[in-house]
């Protein structure tokens, strides 16, 4: 298995779960604190309910967002555990807060993932990739501190249909910081690049002038990867 494939992966499960669950009933799926013993599987299908076509909607362009961004990072096995272990953590830690009834969306498994990237590329890539992972880190902390997730019970935000959860912030980017320190704290032996290699097939190629070739270049990547890759280079 192509270990660069798992993260897009994994965050292709996220979009397709989520779009499988579009028209389900919400309250057989989402997080609910007074079921969480009974029903453990809300651990897991909470991030996949929405409450709106523009929760939704939105989610899905942050899915994709975080998949390109991964991808240029070089996040592998190590990081998609990582965030794969970060995403029913993130909704246990709603327990903190019993006055949230219910819970459903991604935000907090991509606040998570976004965690995750971060701390990879301060732990495995080297001068500007480091530094950058560190500003990804700063950030995320901010937009978190700046809701203020302890202030009490989920509320409206301009610009949107439904009331936001800030503590599903918090305990995602919490759980993606713990397990990426768990799982990305051994740093990538030196000498070996972060960055994930290219494959180039070789064979049943012939160039112009006869001779034959070993490769053929890649494929043209999507403009949002081509994005993420010049600015973590």
């Amino acid at each position: 298995m192509n270990r660069a494939r798992i993260w897009p992966g994994l965050c292709g499960c996220l979009a397709v779960g989520a779009a499988m669950a579009v028209g389900q009933d919400a309250d057989a799926w989402n997080w609910q604190p007074a079921l969480a013993l009974q029903e453990p599987w809300r651990l897991w299908t909470a991030a996949l309910v929405h409450l709106s076509p523009l929760h939704l909607g939105v989610h899905l362009i942050g899915v994709a967002l975080l998949a390109a961004l991964g991808v240029a990072a070089g996040c592998g096995p190590r990081a998609s555990l990582a965030w794969a272990l970060a995403w029913p953590l993130t909704h246990l830690g709603l327990l903190w807060q019993p006055a949230l009834q219910h819970y459903g969306g991604l935000s907090g498994v991509l606040h998570a993932g976004v965690a995750v990237v971060a701390v990879h590329l301060w732990v495995q890539g080297t001068g500007r990739r480091r530094r950058i992972g560190l500003v990804v880190a700063l950030g995320l902390v901010t937009k978190v501190l700046l809701e203020a997730p302890w202030s009490g019970a989920p509320r409206q935000s301009v610009g949107w249909d439904i009331t936001m959860a800030p503590l599903a912030h918090a305990t995602g980017a919490v759980a993606g910081l713990l397990c990426a320190a768990l799982l990305c704290a051994r740093r990538r032996p030196a000498g070996r690049s972060a960055t994930v290699p290219q494959r180039w097939p070789a064979r049943g190629r012939i160039g112009p002038d006869g001779a034959a070739q070993t490769g053929h270049p890649p494929t043209r990547q999507p403009a949002m990867l081509r994005a993420m890759r010049r600015l973590l280079r």
